[in-house]
């Protein structure tokens, strides 16, 4: 069973966000980086890129495949977790530690789910 963390919200495609100050972390769930397999490349964004809610805004490459990551939120990215062009592993060690991006002036929102709702939804998709 994928790991689900109480303080986040989810997306149907499988990342997690964390609205803070105005601002949302995002990340891939647990979920996301077990169906992806060993994660060996990813295609950061840069700061400053604009990004749309709902539209792929990098993407990360494993041995099984190769996945866009869709952003939650239409903003402005304002930090890289540039940790992640090294080793981006750290997303199959702790999905929720190795967020992505972090994205400002956020202007629309996807509906997010609830972690419950999350994995009702995981449940369904099985």
């Amino acid at each position: 069973m994928s790991k689900i963390l109480e303080n986040l919200l989810y997306t149907e495609s499988h990342e997690w966000v964390k609205l803070e100050d105005g601002k949302a972390k995002i990340g891939i769930t647990d979920h996301a980086q077990e169906s992806l397999g060993d994660i060996v490349f990813l295609n950061l964004p840069e700061d400053g890129d604009p990004v749309t809610a709902g539209e792929s805004f990098c993407d990360v490459e494993s041995v099984k495949a190769v996945s866009d990551i869709y952003s939650p939120v239409t903003g402005t990215i304002c930090a890289v977790n540039d940790a992640l062009a090294d080793s981006p592993e750290l997303l199959n060690e702790d999905p929720y530690a190795a967020w992505i991006c972090e994205i400002k002036d956020i202007t629309d929102k996807e509906s997010f789910l609830s972690p419950a709702e999350y994995e009702a939804f995981l449940q369904k998709e099985d």
